[in-house]
């Protein structure tokens, strides 16, 4: 089973949980970690020969072009993450539309190469933002992955499907959606494997989970991570007990058992995962159903 290896490239401090207290217009005056922490997670790659799919943020295209070409230049699929990290909730659909477009373009033209894919800020697409998955399929992504079939105070669609599908947007287009990996239990989805759920779960439990939807699911696991999350030694940020929390828990032990999940189980990039699924024999589902 081939199992989906995705990293949202942003800096530390771009993440959601501190955007009270690093404004946008202040983050060109914050030091930039962002490159350093890139080249490990491209070496770690290296070392197990995966490849992955990188989705990374326009502001960043815009500013370090160079960083993108790397990354594309060592084998991996660039997607896009936004262009400022805005939730999709907190903009207007022209606004979103704008900000898209130029982080697909800012992309393409570092790389020369098509992007297909895209991943929002904190998976911030919930049932009242469909319409996003709209401006997506006109501007000319082919599959989004920022569904996350969860409970969240942040971000989620609760009771969506768990599985990769076909997705019907409001107005009639169709993308592949590829939600980040969840177990089911019960009347409970659990997010798995990726970002502070990878962070904060025991390995262990990791491992199980990524087991079970190989084998006993027969369906692939998407792993996320960000470059951040390798980097133990960033500069604390005085934000909100909560945010301090889910940004700074279990940092140290991150590449650890990233290590430890590459070697036990197969990776790649997001497209070849939905290559490898055959995207007309999925189901199709009517957005938000």
């Amino acid at each position: 089973m081939l199992n989906a290896m995705t990293v949202d490239v942003e800096e530390h401090f771009q993440v959601s949980a501190f955007s009270s207290v690093v404004r946008r217009e202040d983050w060109d005056s914050v030091p930039s970690r962002v490159e350093e922490n890139v080249a490990r997670l491209l070496d770690l790659l290296d070392e197990r020969e995966v490849r992955g799919t990188f989705f990374v943020l326009g502001w960043l295209a815009q500013r370090k072009p160079a960083m993108v070409r790397r990354i594309a230049a060592r084998g991996h699929e660039i997607g896009s993450h936004g262009f400022s990290h805005r939730l999709i909730y907190d903009q207007r659909p022209e606004e979103f539309r704008e900000e898209t477009s130029l982080s697909r373009r800012l992309l393409q033209d570092a790389t020369g190469q098509p992007v297909e894919g895209y991943r929002a800020a904190s998976f911030s697409i919930g049932r009242r933002d469909l319409w996003a998955l709209d401006v997506l399929a006109d501007v000319g992504f082919h599959y989004d992955s920022s569904l996350f079939p969860v409970m969240h105070d942040r971000y989620g669609i609760p009771g969506a499907p768990r599985r990769m599908h076909r997705l019907r947007t409001p107005g009639g287009a169709t993308l592949i959606e590829v939600p980040p990996s969840t177990l089911s239990a019960g009347r409970t989805t659990i997010p798995v494997a990726g970002g502070g759920y990878l962070r904060i779960f025991p390995l262990c439990f990791t491992r199980w989970a990524v087991r079970r939807l190989n084998r006993r699911e027969s369906q692939p696991a998407v792993v996320y991570i960000h470059p951040w999350e390798v980097d133990p030694k960033q500069p604390r940020l005085h934000g909100p007990l909560l945010s301090r929390f889910r940004h700074y828990r279990g940092l140290a032990g991150t590449e650890g058992k990233l290590r430890d999940l590459l070697a036990r189980f197969e990776f790649g990039p997001l497209r070849r995962v939905i290559e490898l699924a055959d995207p007309a024999t999925l189901p199709l589902v009517a957005a938000g159903a």
